[in-house]
Order: structure tokens, then sequence, then C-alpha cells
């Protein structure tokens, strides 16, 4: 955390960053606990791959609209109205048994993810610019991968007992319930609420602030490239370890392993960005992790191979996501910010969404070193055309 940070701003921060770990703590454990549940249910890979995916369905088609409802009623509010929504979400996968529950279940709790994320990522945004910035979010992110480290860790132990079996979305309630209540300590900036219109806060605002701003498209196509390869990584790495007839408890360790690692590095983003170069130069090495950890899983069976993979997801994963949020947070006006958020949002669900659905169809043709092999070699191709856009000019995000 940034040495230089008044009372105020130290206790939206530590409020904020509290809840998000909670919310991430349900989000991660979901990861294994939904393709687990699935696989029990007999989804077939491309069945399975709907259900993840709609998870992620709202969210794209909400994020901006939400962004503009951050704006209006302020950050602490709809942090903790997403809470509540998450507890819903999850109280009904428990109670409704099949798919119909957990096709809910996905429904709500990926609204309910999205809108809590939007209302933090707007209050991070509002605390700095320039190193501190990037600090405030490299923390930021550190509390959240230590929730991702928790969670499959936790779902796997549950999964590996008679008695959890049955609460594993019971105990993710209790979780989403402790986000909710973190979010009542926030206070001053975070209770302002802005005067916006649907005009300024639409989607057409949004296209054309893409279209304007070059620190908003790279952002962007940091954030669909990162999650992508976070899509294809946290839907179906479960899958292909249950088919190596690895238990609960070894796929949780292995889920949370990638989660670990981000969270290692991160605390470090300002100090990496200025050892590199530069922000430009930490993009394109975090990408080219993330490529090479992805799309070379396929092709190894062994748990430390394997572990030595999800490294280097983890090292490119965990760059991405802040770097994402800095450059935009630093390219847009602050009344503009939470709309601006939404719309990487929307990429963000859009390419969760779209993910898990093209690689269960790969999977299905033909396999997992095809599936994984062609998402890395996607993710190169991409890297190669955003090197391009660095080329084509500055900004002072970058």
């Amino acid at each position: 955390m940034p040495s230089s940070i008044s009372p105020d701003a130290a206790r939206n921060f530590f409020a904020v960053c509290l809840s998000l770990t909670f919310c991430f703590v349900v989000y991660s454990m979901l990861i294994v606990a939904v393709p687990v549940y699935g696989l029990q249910l007999g989804a077939s890979p491309l069945v399975l791959g709907a259900v993840l995916s709609t998870q992620y369905l709202l969210p794209l088609l909400l994020a901006i609209p939400l962004g503009g409802v951050v704006t209006r009623y302020g950050g602490r509010a709809t942090l903790i109205a997403g809470g509540v929504l998450m507890v819903a979400g999850l109280l009904s996968m428990h109670f409704w048994y099949g798919f119909g529950g957990l096709v809910l279940g996905q429904l709500l709790v990926g609204l309910a993810h999205l809108q809590m994320v939007l209302s933090a990522q707007t209050i991070i945004s509002n605390l700095g610019t320039g190193p501190t910035l990037e600090k405030y979010f490299g923390w930021y992110s550190t509390w959240l991968s230590g929730g991702q480290v928790v969670g499959p860790l936790l779902a796997g132990a549950l999964l590996a007992s008679e008695t959890g079996r049955g609460n594993v979305f019971l105990v993710m309630a209790l979780f989403a319930v402790l986000a909710a209540l973190a979010g009542l300590r926030l206070t001053g900036q975070a209770r302002e609420r802005m005067a916006i219109t649907r005009k300024q806060a639409g989607f057409r605002a949004q296209w054309a602030l893409m279209k304007a701003s070059r620190g908003v498209q790279l952002s962007v196509l940091v954030t669909v490239l990162g999650m992508f390869a976070l899509g294809v990584y946290g839907s179906y790495l479960p899958v292909y370890l249950e088919s190596l007839a690895m238990t609960p408890v070894v796929i949780g360790v292995l889920v949370s392993l990638r989660a670990g690692v981000s969270m290692l590095i991160r605390p470090f983003m300002a100090r990496m960005i200025a050892m590199a170069g530069g922000r430009e130069n930490t993009v394109l090495l975090s990408l080219g992790t993330l490529a090479a950890g992805i799309g070379l899983l396929g092709l190894f069976e062994h748990m430390v191979l394997l572990g030595l993979l999800a490294v280097l997801v983890g090292i490119g994963s965990g760059l991405t996501q802040p770097l994402s949020m800095v450059i935009l947070a630093e390219s847009v006006e602050r009344e503009k910010r939470s709309g601006a958020l939404g719309m990487r949002l929307m990429a963000n669900r859009a390419i969760h969404f779209l993910a898990p659905l093209m690689f269960g169809a790969l999977l299905e043709l033909g396999g997992f070193v095809l599936a994984f092999g062609l998402s890395g070699a996607l993710i190169v191709v991409a890297l190669l055309q955003m090197r391009r856009l660095f080329d084509t000019g500055s900004d002072p995000a970058l």
C-alpha cells in the first residue's frame, strides 16, 4: 500500500480489499465446484461449456449500464447490493438441485460479481495517479489473489468430504455475506453520487470513448487477452485434471498455485514496470508468458510440469489485469471512469462467455492438446497485433 495515505482513503482501501477478497473466494471456489458438479450431473464438454458461460451472460449485456448505476448511486451502495445478490445466487444453487438451479445461480453470481468488481475498481481508481495508482491496483489485486488462493483449496477440501460436498454452495454464501458486510465500512468518496445522463453513460458514449482514446483501446485489448487465457484455464483445467484421475485436493492446489503466483508478484508491479522499461513492455511480457502457459498445458500430465505452467499463467495474469485497470483509469476523466470500467468489464465478460464455448467445441473436435495449443496460438496472434498498435503512437497512460 502507498506510504502516504489519508485516514479515509486507508479505510476505503481496506474495506474494498476485504470485501472483494471474500467475493473472490466465492468466485474461485465456483471454478472448482461448478465443473465437478456439472460432471456429476452428466454434462458433456459442450454442455459444460454452456453452463460455465452462463455466468458471463448478464455481465456482457449489463456492464455498461451498471457503470452508470455506480456513478449515480456511489460505490458503497452498489457494492453492498452486489453482495446481497451473490448470496441469492448461491442459495439457489444449494436448494435447487440440478441444471436449473445451477444456471440460475450462475446468472445471479455473475451479475453480482460484476457489480462488486465495478464498484471496487471505481473506488480504487479515485485514490491516486501515476506510480501511486499502480501501487494501489497492485495491492488491491494482491488481496484478490489471496481470495483466489484460498477459494480452490477450500472447495477442493469440501468436495473431498461427504459432508462438505453437499454444503459447498452454502459455505460460499457465508463468504458472500461477509463481503457485503465489509462494504458497510466504506465512507467519503465511496458514498459520493454524481449526476449523469443516460446519454453520457450509454453504449454510444462508451463506443465514442473507445474510438477516441488509444489508452482505452489498449486497456480493453489487454483485459480481453488476459481474461481469455484465464477463462480457458479456470474453466477447463479442473476438467483436464479430472481426466487425468487427479483428486479434488490436487485440482484445488494446482488452481490455487496460479493465483498464489499472481498474488506474490502484484505488490511489486510498479517496480516491475520500471525495470521492464514502461507499461508497454510489461504488457507484452505478461501476455507472452500467458500464451506459453496456456499453449503447452495439454502436452503434459505430470503434476510438477503442470505446476510450472501454472506459474507462467500466474505471472501473466498477475500483471495484465491491474495494468489494464491503471491504463484505463488514467485515460479518462473521473466522471467517465465508471462507464469506461463498465465497458472494460463488458469486454472482459464477453470473452469469458465465449472462451469456454469455443474451448468446449475444440475439445470435442481434437482433445486437450489441440484445444490448449490453439488457445495459446490465438493469444500470440493478438499479441503481434497489439505490438503494431503500440507502434502507432504514444499515450500518457502508457
